[in-house]
């Protein structure tokens, strides 16, 4: 029976590991069409799903968000990943604290998720983005090591930059930039 179980669950894994390569390997071939995103009603949106499927305690404050140019759907991913991460690897702290807003920073919006979570090496940083690099153990922390990719894929295509800041054990924050609405 445990083989079984263990087949089913490695199953699972390869199939969402298959769903997300696909879905990397098509970013490179979409047109990127800008139009205004109201950046708040998608953060809010996320916000809500990923935070209604835990059952650890959330604080989770959302500061400015101003609107920005890029394609909706592309950037309610990054946000999903972004957002979803930040309650993942803070899973383990007794209150999971998540911080999400945005600045205008040389006609650039910045936006940005921090959280108090597990945080990570920065002398690993250069693994951050890439397929398949990990920081933390796939016991520790699920997942198929390609969301931060995907990330990076989709703000590069919008003529952005992706960046993050940590110190290990003290939380991490996730920074992205795309044009501001002129």
């Amino acid at each position: 029976m445990t083989s079984m179980l263990a087949i089913m669950t490695n199953s699972r894994k390869l199939g969402e590991l298959i769903d997300d390569l696909l879905a990397f390997s098509r970013l490179g071939r979409k047109v990127v069409e800008l139009t205004e995103i109201n950046m708040l009603s998608i953060v809010t949106a996320v916000k809500e799903e990923e935070l209604k499927a835990n059952t650890n305690e959330i604080e989770c404050t959302v500061l400015d968000i101003l609107p920005a140019l890029g394609q909706q759907a592309l950037i309610r991913q990054v946000w999903v990943n972004l957002i979803s991460n930040a309650v993942k690897y803070s899973k383990h702290k007794p209150k999971i604290i998540i911080e999400i807003g945005s600045k205008l920073i040389d006609n650039r919006v910045v936006y940005y998720v921090k959280d108090n979570g597990a945080g990570f090496d920065m002398q690993y940083y250069d693994k951050l983005f890439g397929v398949f690099q990990r920081l933390h153990s796939q016991e520790e922390f699920e997942g198929t090591g390609i969301g931060l990719a995907i990330v990076k894929k989709i703000i590069n295509r919008h003529n952005g930059t992706v960046w993050a800041e940590s110190k290990l054990n003290e939380g991490a924050c996730f920074y992205f930039s795309l044009q501001p609405i002129n």
